[in-house]
């Protein structure tokens, strides 16, 4: 099958392992496939240690259900790319732990405290949602599967994460104050979440002609805060007069003055290079490198704990 082809016949779950598709397509989506994957694994390492800092049994539990299901969602999404026949699942995970693997900026941040843990569950999630909820339709139908299910869990993260925020937002005064500087803090990260606007995106061109993406970064932004700005005063929050953030009626969409985002530090995260997200990358490897003999001994016939009586 050649890209004329396929652009003609893109829709939703068009395409699947048994298609020959050509190169550029397989490539294109295990770029965004894998990007994806690792953002997964990566939001998992970000909220890992609020199992313990939560502040009530009940939190812990639910905080606990959401990390692993967000590793779920990474091996979901690996297998999906692994279909297409450009990178084995363990080539991936692999460049994740030696910093080739790219991630979404948010996840380059670590957490300092229970009062950021919202802006996490609750913005960022919502805005993964607005991205995830239009992949169900996208081309390559093992990723769609995935995003089936990816949906579903990440409803319940969302509605975890609000009422974090409602618990806060009516709380004390200082708890008020704090989650105030948090949303603060992130609103800016949040924004560059969906990337760059549409003129200077790099791959929005390709993949939707191939029906991998169904929306562009611009219109995810807009179906975002459309949802999201009233959500925020609603719990009491006040948005930051930088960067400043207007609708524009004459193209029907929320604009954002992109001059006043901090596209430096956006272009080392892009690059791997910001330094705290070096360090989470560096949590990462030295988790897989602690497991490894987890994966040796299932790979070797015979050895201590793969034999049929010690898995009954």
């Amino acid at each position: 099958m050649d890209l004329e082809e396929v652009e003609r016949r893109a829709g939703p779950r068009e395409f699947g392992p048994k298609d020959d598709m050509p190169e550029e397509y397989r490539r294109a989506a295990t770029r965004m496939i894998q990007f994806h994957a690792n953002s997964e694994i990566m939001g998992a390492y970000i909220e890992r240690p609020f199992i313990r800092q939560s502040p009530s049994l009940e939190r812990k539990l639910a905080v606990s259900a959401q990390v692993q299901d967000e590793i779920g969602h990474g091996q979901l999404l690996y297998r999906a790319a692994e279909n297409l026949g450009i990178k084995t699942r363990e080539e991936m995970l692999d460049e994740l732990a030696n910093g080739e693997g790219k991630f979404l900026n948010c996840f380059h941040y670590p957490l300092a405290d229970w009062y950021e843990l919202p802006m996490i569950m609750f913005f960022v999630d919502g805005a993964a949602m607005r991205r995830q909820a239009t992949l169900k339709r996208t081309s390559w139908e093992p990723y769609a599967h995935a995003i089936d299910k990816i949906c579903f869990e990440e409803g319940f993260h969302i509605k975890h994460g609000e009422d974090i925020l409602k618990e806060l937002a009516t709380g004390s005064r200082r708890d008020r104050e704090r989650l105030q500087e948090a949303f603060e803090l992130w609103w800016p990260r949040i924004l560059q979440f969906f990337g760059p606007t549409d003129d200077r995106s790099t791959h929005n061109d390709f993949s939707t002609a191939v029906g991998l993406k169904t929306m562009s970064n611009d219109e995810l932004r807009t179906a975002f805060l459309n949802v999201y700005l009233p959500k925020a005063e609603k719990y009491g929050l006040e948005l930051p007069e930088t960067p400043e953030v207007w609708y524009d009626e004459y193209e029907e969409r929320y604009r954002v003055n992109e001059d006043q985002l901090d596209w430096e530090e956006f272009g080392l995260i892009a690059r791997n290079q910001f330094p705290q997200g070096v360090g989470q990358i560096d949590k990462r490897h030295r988790t897989q490198e602690a497991v490894e003999w987890v994966r040796e001994s299932l790979e070797t016939p015979g050895a201590p704990g793969t034999t049929g009586a010690a898995a009954d």
